[in-house]
């Protein structure tokens, strides 16, 4: 009777080199739609963005994030649920911001480590809430920019819409985790 040796276990290097060249192609596909690094500024998750909503971008960090067909601009925020409930804006927030931010729609996309949730629309109207606090704040503070305001998931939840699930998901729920030392 002969032995047969066990499978010899790949080693993570072994792994890493042997995943890598989807990655390549993976940043090939998104420089085709003018995303200069998936690993930077969650370009990784806008190109999946892009993709589901048939949006384009023209790569610029200026302006809105997003067009459609029609010419439409949007907005896009992303949260990792992992680490935040809350969807970051913009570093610098002022009236010129908020301006711009008056005219479009935003889509908001929970994701869980690299594993997207949901993505909500909200029309300006919906965001007029925020917009008017963040003009007030900003005119208390003697005219001064506000460093990154937040847009809280379940604000989003009870005002935007949902345009998007995973497949075979009704309905996105969403429970903050408890803290871990509770």
């Amino acid at each position: 009777m002969t032995q047969t040796n066990p499978p010899v276990e790949e080693t993570d290097k072994q792994k890493f080199d042997r995943l890598f060249p989807a990655v390549r192609e993976y940043q090939a596909l998104a420089q085709k739609h003018n995303i200069n690094d998936i690993f930077q500024d969650n370009g990784g998750k806008y190109l999946q963005l892009l993709m589901i909503l048939g949006l384009t971008t023209d790569g610029s960090r200026e302006g809105n994030d997003a067009i459609d067909a029609a010419g439409n601009e949007y907005e896009i925020k992303t949260v990792n649920l992992e680490l935040t409930d809350q969807f970051s804006t913009h570093h610098h927030l002022n009236p010129v911001i908020i301006k711009k931010y008056r005219k479009v729609d935003w889509f908001f996309a929970p994701f869980k480590g690299i594993e997207l949730q949901a993505i909500f629309r909200m029309k300006p109207k919906d965001m007029e809430f925020y917009y008017s606090k963040w003009e007030k704040k900003w005119k208390d503070d003697g005219d001064k920019d506000i460093n990154n305001p937040k847009v809280p998931l379940k604000y989003v939840m009870k005002h935007g819409a949902v345009v998007w699930l995973p497949e075979g998901v009704e309905e996105f729920e969403y429970t903050k985790p408890k803290k871990k030392d509770q």
